[in-house]
């Protein structure tokens, strides 16, 4: 393993809010009270802290999420989106997230090919609060990757240049903010001579962030170093402290060159195991790789599993373009979404494999992996539920007509210990226990009437407080799906509708539902 100390002295600067009106102060302490609502005293303790909420990136809220009724507040999230030809946006999109005290985070990207910043706003009225700029860079890439910080108690985290972590203190605060910068491969060796780094390291994942504010996040180099760095995992304590190994050496292969861009690692309920892929592949279809445990202290390797489709037996893709993350459950098991070996041998739906948290295959696969992060769903949530499974898994269960399917692209909520045979690739997958397929006609297939616009999400909100689950749509609405009834029980119109964006949804502390279209973050609720 290669790793390096960092200076617990990171290099600060000043707050670009240092110099705030008393005025705007009043309004971020008002910001951090809760507007009164049906949300719980349980739910006052929630935070929305990294992608897919927490650490095992279950999405599950725990605040009742409010009737979706209207658009309360909406802001920009890329001041300069790259519309195709066709209207698409190649893009992910940083998660919102969310402070005990109802401020939203909101990463924004403000270039055309970069520029990125990070804002506070009140949950309440979208006031902005805070802003502070980043200078990180995006690794070379197809698709945009997602800037995507994170938040631990009151500090946020986010990426910056180098592949160096900024944290902010005071998160719900205007004033009295501190910054520092750190770099897991020495703060010290990076401030002695940073543009030998900044154009050579970049973060390319979502930070994710344990009990105790050590962030854990994926790097790429593409450029000599000083210190020859190769790209891999990096750890960095709340106190600057930083670890890290490289993907080679953790996979234990000289082929594996990095994690794949976007996929967030996850941690075990404990803290004590960090999951994340490794690839050996750039780009388009040109990855396979791995599944690691590694210790998330030392970041040694526990287990490795190599990533297979299961109906072939080959090696699955790792996909750069993608955005699967592993999900952690709550028994420990890992799941994770890969593209099928053969690209199209599975209408690019993927698969979703189920491991041990050791990562011995076990249970039942899912049918769809591409480019979703699952997402956890207490099986008490859906009252038509007669198996023995205590959780099940919520995906996106799009069928691309562009690519061989029907086109009926749909949600679904699956067993992960029952198999069945699945009609679309004739293998034993997880039990659909409920399906719901978009409302709207896909124009772009005006040969195919059963085709419907496709769930453009890579990880939905879960609330079993009032049992749903709130989901974005390429048609440009927001839907509650109820779990009860089995039907998108209320709708919000959004925006016209735009492709291939793939976003998050999230539930504030006040049970507002948040969801990206079309580069605007809409806040909708009551």
């Amino acid at each position: 393993m290669c790793a390096a100390g960092v200076s617990r002295a990171g290099r600060g600067f000043q707050s670009t809010n240092m110099t705030t009106s008393k005025a705007l102060v009043a309004l971020a302490l008002a910001g951090a009270i809760l507007v009164p609502t049906r949300a719980t005293a349980q739910s006052r303790r929630l935070t929305w802290t990294s992608y897919g909420r927490n650490a095992q990136h279950s999405a599950i809220g725990d605040a009742p999420l409010q009737s979706l009724q209207q658009i309360r507040w909406q802001t920009p999230v890329d001041l300069a989106p790259q519309h195709t030809s066709g209207g698409s946006l190649l893009i992910h999109y940083g998660s919102p997230l969310a402070t005990r005290r109802n401020t939203i985070i909101v990463p924004v990207k403000t270039g055309a090919t970069g520029g990125f910043r990070v804002e506070a706003r009140r949950g309440i009225d979208g006031t902005l609060i805070w802003s502070e700029e980043s200078d990180w860079v995006p690794p070379p890439h197809d698709w945009m990757p997602s800037f995507s910080p994170t938040l631990a108690h009151s500090k946020l985290w986010f990426p910056g240049a180098g592949g160096t972590v900024v944290s902010r203190t005071r998160v719900d605060l205007a004033q009295h903010a501190r910054l520092a910068r750190f770099a897991f491969y020495g703060s010290d060796l990076h401030d002695a001579n940073p543009g030998a780094y900044d154009g050579a390291v970049f973060i390319n994942t979502p930070l994710t962030i344990d009990k105790r504010g050590t962030v854990y996040f994926g790097f790429q180099v593409t450029g000599p170093t000083p210190l020859g760095l190769t790209s891999g995992i990096a750890r960095v304590t709340t106190r600057g402290v930083g670890t890290w190994v490289s993907a080679a050496d953790a996979a234990a292969d000289p082929a594996m060159m990095k994690v794949p861009h976007n996929s967030a690692p996850a941690l075990s309920a404990d803290n004590k195991t960090l999951y994340v892929a490794v690839s050996d592949g750039n780009g388009w279809g040109t990855g396979r790789g791995y599944l690691l445990a590694l210790d998330a202290k030392t970041l040694a390797t526990v287990a490795s599993v190599r990533l297979k489709d299961p109906k072939s037996g080959n090696d699955a893709i790792l996909h750069d373009d993608g955005s699967a993350s592993p999900t952690v459950g709550p028994d420990g098991h890992v799941y994770f979404g890969v593209l099928e070996s053969a690209l199209g041998a599975n209408h690019f739906r993927g698969w979703l494999l189920h491991f041990t948290a050791a990562l011995q295959p076990t249970g039942a696969i899912g049918a769809f992996g591409w480019d979703d992060t699952a997402s956890i769903v207490p099986a008490s949530m859906v009252p038509s539920y007669a198996g023995t499974s205590k959780y099940l898994m919520m995906t996106k269960y799009n069928n691309y007509a562009g690519a061989g399917g029907d086109g009926v692209n749909r949600l679904a909520i699956l067993d992960p210990n029952d198999a069945v045979v699945e009609p679309i690739s004739g293998f034993a997958a997880m039990r659909e226990v409920l399906t719901i397929a978009g409302p709207t006609p896909d124009d772009d297939f005006p040969s195919n009437p059963n085709a419907v616009r496709e769930w453009c999400i890579n990880t939905g909100a879960v609330d079993p407080p009032t049992g749903a689950v709130l989901v974005n749509n390429e048609d440009g609405k927001v839907y509650r799906w109820d779990l009860a009834t089995n039907t998108l029980s209320e709708t919000v119109v959004l925006t016209a509708g735009v492709g291939e964006a793939y976003t998050p949804t999230i539930i504030g502390p006040d049970g507002t539902g948040y969801a990206i279209n079309d580069a605007t973050l809409f806040a909708v609720r009551e």
